[in-house]
């Protein structure tokens, strides 16, 4: 018998090798209008007495015996499944779908071009009269969408307008985000993903991912195998339990692994059909959502203990059943509790990364190998101070301990010695380690107690400030006055997303290190004092525009994941790699610092500018799959002799394929 292929039903009718959008099996004949045929039957005798609308898929044993429903003079089909007759109280079933249709094929996100359909496409694909007559390039919708989004005045409407745009055409809304990445950045991702997951249940029209519930519990694989694509590469996922600064919320975090993966695309050429989002959904404790009408989330108190594990473990076992060994498995914005956890568990038997926990490291340690151009001097010479000891905090302080320990030899319990980290009870010290959690734990230097910030870097003396606390303005004036008064060029990072978190700003941190400096000058006339402004490098989480200051221009820096996650990404598929290592890492973070120009740096700029994303992403990937195959981890067979080109030819292009006429 044969069975009829699910894609038909999901709005993916393409053929692998076919450069058409249709089979040709799925193509229309003259004649009639082929369907496939989902026969309905009508029962009666349910509990309330109505008639309940029931449908069953009409089995066919070969190409000839797919149902022809002929055309009606009306032009129409016949309303086989009773949609114009129904009353609003019975069950229609809305997914009869026409294979050959040409409205299917401009509703398609895949493969819809709008208006650059050419004349011959439109007469091979039934598009006649469904489109304006106009043709137009690929390059003038561009320019057309961002003349477009440039008219919203509220970063959220160009979000929205965007992920309308993902929905319609999707290698249009990839070629306008590469095209313009610097200004669309933050609008697809932080900042303004921070407000669009607030309030995602109020701009929510259509599913981007799958929502895994604890309703769905024992169901799992065959939640997984509802999603159209079946040939998937990346998975990010996340229980919404802690996104960005702005806490618990629940569902509405969908909105982050929907944003991870544009950028996986966009900037690291992983292809969209290879990208899955995914959001684990086991309640919420944020009462504002809980009493929100429009949460689209499971309405209770967050499962914890074994519920959540079990349900965890089912996912990860379901998608390595479902999808192989070499998926990556990408978890984003987990709480401290489960993030950490989660990571040392499936470790060993996945293939898994936490970009909060090992890319936020990776790309601040990259920031600082570039600053060290700057500052001059090893990283074994600085001292580094955090304000937060959670995953992003302490996920830095391990990798630059990791790097030190592989620049000088030297074993990483003793690198750890130059880090310190205050919570929010002050200065982790080791009179404090019975009550530490287990991550903070490898921090507690012998120290006497501190309780302040400002207490801290004045005993410390750090030379590096890296802000991961996820709490705005905690980088004072005194504080950062503190660090400019020991510092010739003080360090500092204030990571903290999105905006409103950031733990000081770029015009802050600027104008806070000015200082009065009395120079004598033999006049005979007294001495008289300069301004110096600007002597901090200062990076931030999210962007903050450029500041001027007595006819001179200050450029903050910004520690984006971006710069890492969708290189590394690219670089672990394309060697097939079947675990994630440190030294990949290490590896990215060099390969990024690798790629500041001194233009960069005489702009104070420790990262290379967006615009050269995909080149970046390419040599990231590179340098990570080299790494990959020195130790052993890469089993795509040969190795490729110039990875860097590999990298670049792998890479998913946004741009109209032709179909065949």
């Amino acid at each position: 018998m044969m069975s009829l292929n699910r894609s038909c039903f999901l709005g993916n009718p393409a053929v692998a090798g076919s450069s058409s959008p249709f089979s040709q099996s799925q193509k229309r004949r003259p004649a009639s209008l082929k369907v496939v045929a989902l026969i309905p039957k009508a029962r009666t005798g349910d509990r309330n007495g109505s008639v309940v609308m029931e449908s069953t898929l009409q089995e066919v044993k070969t190409e000839s015996e797919v149902v022809e429903l002929k055309s009606t003079v009306h032009g129409g089909v016949k309303d086989v499944y009773g949609e114009d007759t129904a009353t609003e109280d019975q069950f229609v079933t809305p997914w009869s779908v026409s294979v050959a249709s040409g409205y299917t094929l401009i509703r398609s996100p895949h493969h819809n071009k709008g208006l650059a359909f050419t004349e011959k496409e439109r007469d091979a694909h039934y598009l006649r009269g469904l489109l304006p007559p106009v043709v137009i390039s690929q390059e003038l919708q561009v320019k057309k969408m961002i003349n477009s989004i440039r008219q919203y005045q509220v970063p959220l409407q160009k979000y929205i307008a965007m992920m309308d745009l993902q929905g319609r055409n999707e290698k249009l809304f990839y070629k306008l985000l590469i095209e313009h990445v610097e200004e669309l950045l933050p609008v697809v991702y932080t900042p303004t993903v921070g407000e669009a997951c607030q309030k995602y249940g109020s701009i929510f029209t259509q599913p981007q991912g799958l929502f895994i519930s604890l309703k769905e519990k024992g169901k799992i694989l065959e939640v997984l195998r509802n999603w159209p694509e079946q040939n998937i590469q990346v998975i990010v996922v996340t229980d919404g339990e802690r996104i960005l600064g702005l806490g618990d919320l629940g569902s509405h975090g969908m909105g982050i692994p929907v944003g991870k993966l544009a950028l996986y695309t966009a900037l690291g050429g992983v292809r969209p059909s290879a990208c899955l989002p995914v959001t684990i959904d086991v309640g919420t404790n944020n009462e504002k959502l809980l009493n929100d009408e429009f949460y689209i989330g499971l309405r209770q108190k967050r499962a914890t203990g074994q519920e959540y594990a079990e349900l965890l473990h089912e996912f990860m076992t379901a998608v390595k059943q479902n999808y192989g060994e070499k998926v990556l498995v990408q978890f984003e914005d987990f709480a401290n509790h489960n993030a950490f956890d989660l990571l040392a568990k499936y470790a060993s038997t996945h293939l898994v990364f936490n970009d909060d926990i090992q890319g936020t490291a990776s790309v601040v340690l990259a920031g600082l190998l570039a600053a060290l151009k700057l500052v001059k001097g090893s990283l074994s010479e600085h001292r580094f101070l955090f304000l937060g000891a959670g995953e992003a905090g302490t996920g830095i302080a391990e990798l630059i301990a990791l790097e030190i320990s592989k620049q000088t030899n030297t074993p990483v319990e003793e690198t750890r010695k130059n880090i310190w980290l205050v919570d929010s009870k002050g200065l982790i010290v080791s009179s404090r380690l019975d009550s530490l959690q287990h991550f903070k734990k490898p921090w507690a230097h012998e120290h006497e107690p501190v309780g302040e910030l400002v207490d801290a870097v004045k005993s410390i003396k750090p030379t590096v400030l890296i802000g991961t606390s996820g709490v705005g303005r905690t980088f004072t004036k005194e504080v950062v006055e503190a660090m400019a008064s020991m510092n010739e060029r003080p360090i500092i990072l204030a990571l903290s997303n999105p905006t409103s978190q950031s733990e000081c700003t770029a015009e802050e941190a600027y104008t806070w290190t000015e200082v009065l400096q009395p120079l004598h000058v033999l006049l005979n006339i007294v001495s008289f004092t300069v301004y110096s402004m600007g002597r901090a490098i200062y990076c931030s989480g999210s962007p903050f525009p450029p500041v001027e200051y007595n006819g001179k221009v200050y450029y903050p820096g910004q520690a984006n994941n971006a710069y890492i996650f969708p290189g590394f990404g690219l670089g672990l598929i394309m060697s097939g790699t079947i675990r994630v290592h440190d030294d990949m890492l290490l590896a990215a973070s060099e390969a990024l610092a690798s790629m500041v120009t001194q233009e960069d740096f005489d702009k104070g700029l420790i990262y290379p500018p967006f615009t050269n994303i995909r080149k970046i992403s390419a040599h990231i990937a590179a340098k990570v799959a080299a790494k990959s195959y020195e130790l052993g981890l890469a089993t795509r067979l040969p190795e490729p002799r110039d990875l860097e080109k590999y990298a670049e030819s792998c890479m998913y292009s946004p741009s109209y394929r032709s179909f065949r006429s």
